[in-house]
């Protein structure tokens, strides 16, 4: 199945809820974790349409990795309604570093399964998230 160079296998559900979320934006974020048991990237949380920026935010566990999307709404300076799917990959400091040591190796695979994902970020700590910095590569 999966080794250390092509990454974690991705389970069906994590790309069928991206198509959801980017085709009929039934979801405003998901968030994903690797089962290091299964070698397999799982779905964690999806958020409701409803749910804001700050409760995406809320779900990044402060001392483990997360991959997440976040369809992020925005007006631009010529007051244009758009939206644009980010991909964070979360690696806070606290992290065990053979979590974000396995995060690392297979984050360019499982991003590459995301199709249509324009904004990638990554971040450390919240302050590399925060709504100031999504807005302006946003923009």
């Amino acid at each position: 199945m999966a080794n250390s160079s092509s990454g974690m296998a991705i389970s069906d559900e994590c790309k069928l809820r991206f198509l959801e979320l980017k085709a009929k934006r039934v979801y405003r974020f998901i968030v994903f974790k690797i089962d290091e048991k299964a070698q397999q990237v799982k779905v964690e949380k999806v958020g409701e349409p409803s749910e804001s920026y700050e409760d995406f935010t809320a779900c990044l566990p402060a001392n483990e990795c997360r991959y997440a999307v976040y369809d992020f709404d925005f007006t631009t300076n010529e007051n244009c309604q758009k939206s644009k799917i980010f991909f964070v990959s979360w690696s806070p400091d606290t992290s065990r570093v053979r979590s974000k040591m396995v995060y690392a190796s297979s984050k360019d695979r499982f991003r590459r399964e995301l199709d249509g994902v324009q904004v990638e970020l990554q971040a450390t700590d919240p302050s590399e998230i925060s709504l100031d910095i999504v807005k302006q590569r946003a923009l």
